[in-house]
């Protein structure tokens, strides 16, 4: 049985990813939370992930796998849908989940994760709108002109991209960003997904919170 060990589900954007491909394709494990809310790097966590963060995978024999998008590479070595099954598919998935995993820095800080607000919105910064922007690109390219068949995901069926992607889609909606109606129907595909119904529900009943993510509403509008 795997173990994976994950941050606040309220807050914790990384941990959301490996947590829905186990979800979603039937992957086993024990689900540990971790208190990570608005901390540093804790030493105290060692134990827990080399580089003592969540996620982290454990396999059965101990074994640590961190970092969400190696956790998530693992897990395909297992289960090969997690990938596109078209080879320059799955080689446009790795590219937008790599820029995903590396890139958007504007939007992260100016957005960060909350599940609990729902703000009104306002025009985004210069910086955090070429974010926003760079992303309905990726998603309408990938809907346009690489997805299979006919499922609603960015590559048809649900894979490891659209995991990687859920966070982007939980900020905008909380942060109510407005998108085109191709990203916006993406967008409203990704909140009905039974797993992350089920992330979110169980992130409104956390009582930890953080002055700074809760902060937020200030700029952007105050809750709606």
């Amino acid at each position: 049985m795997l173990d994976l060990y994950i941050g606040n589900k309220n807050y914790s954007s990384w941990s959301l990813r490996p947590w829905l491909v186990m979800k979603h394709f039937g992957i086993p494990f024990r689900e540990h939370m971790v208190s990570v809310a608005g901390r540093p790097f804790n030493p105290a966590l060692k134990p827990i992930a080399g580089n003592a963060r969540v996620p982290c995978l454990h396999e059965a024999d101990g074994f640590q796998v961190w970092d969400s998008l190696t956790i998530i590479e693992t897990l395909a070595e297992r289960q090969q849908a997690i990938w596109p099954t078209d080879a320059r598919a799955r080689a446009r998935a790795r590219s937008i989940c790599a820029e995903m995993h590396s890139g958007f820095t504007a939007l992260r800080t100016a957005m960060p994760m909350n599940l609990k607000l729902r703000l009104r919105g306002k025009p985004a910064e210069p910086d955090v709108q070429r974010d926003i922007e760079r992303i309905v690109e990726i998603w309408e390219d990938a809907r346009s002109h690489v997805a299979q068949g006919d499922g609603p995901w960015l590559f048809g069926d649900f894979t490891a991209a659209d995991a990687m992607f859920a966070p982007v889609v939980c900020r905008f909606d909380i942060y109510n960003v407005p998108l085109p109606p191709q990203a916006a129907a993406y967008r409203d595909t990704v909140l009905a997904h039974p797993a992350l119904l089920e992330w979110r529900a169980a992130g409104l009943l956390e009582s930890e919170a953080h002055a700074h993510y809760d902060g937020l509403a200030d700029n952007y509008g105050g809750p709606r």
